[in-house]
């Protein structure tokens, strides 16, 4: 997924930012809300961590007025505020999920993944796909029984597919996903990648519909 984070505690912001980075997630850190209405207003994102308490306003504005204008990208406040009142007002704001500051940072990681299955239409963690048996909260996959070992961005973008099985995705859709704004992309990064996934999942994984981009195959 690509993540857009909105939070200006750094030592917190770096923290959340590599723990995401390094589940195969493109990151988008900012720490102001005019930088992430800018970012918002350029780019997609699949969730939005936002903080609450911001230098230059209150994150319940932000997530009222992006929900006033039927933006249903997912969002997960993360605050130090704890209160009950604080809670229900941010989820009755818009909020999908509300995690109070400090938090174990992979308890915030299976939050994503299931706020990310509650959007992707299919809340189940474990699907079946041909040979494939597929568990997204661990991010394993095992093929006729046996475990196959994906790397975090090669498990990334097979989770881009089963988010969206019937989507063709373009390159430039895909590469949106997997990496952030200021990233280095390889010409041929998303190629490779779909690659290995098929040397190790099987050819028919992925279909490739020429010159326009990719989709998950027949199971």
């Amino acid at each position: 997924m690509r993540i857009l984070l909105i939070e200006d505690d750094t030592v917190l912001g770096a923290a959340v930012r590599d723990q995401i980075a390094a589940g195969g997630h493109s990151v988008d850190w900012v720490m102001r809300l005019d930088v992430a209405r800018d970012a918002m207003a350029g780019a997609a994102f699949d969730l939005v961590l936002l903080d609450l308490m911001l230098p230059d306003g209150l994150g319940l504005g932000f997530l009222k007025a992006l929900r006033g204008r039927g933006d249903v990208t997912p969002v997960i406040i993360l605050t130090a505020l704890d209160q009950v009142s604080d809670r229900i007002g941010g989820l009755n704001a818009g909020a999908d999920d509300y995690l109070v500051k400090p938090f174990d940072l992979a308890e915030l990681s299976a939050r994503i993944g299931s706020v990310a299955r509650r959007y992707g239409g299919n809340p189940n963690p474990i699907i079946t796909h041909g040979a494939l048996e597929i568990d997204r909260a661990a991010r394993s996959v095992r093929r006729g029984g046996k475990p196959v070992s994906l790397t975090a961005r090669e498990w990334a973008l097979f989770d881009a597919f089963l988010a969206r099985p019937r989507q063709l995705l373009s390159r430039a859709q895909l590469e949106e996903k997997l990496y952030a704004f200021d990233a280095e992309v390889e010409s041929n990064a998303i190629e490779v990648h779909v690659s290995r996934l098929r040397k190790k999942l099987g050819n028919g994984v992925i279909d490739t519909e020429r010159g326009l981009g990719y989709r998950l195959g027949a199971p």
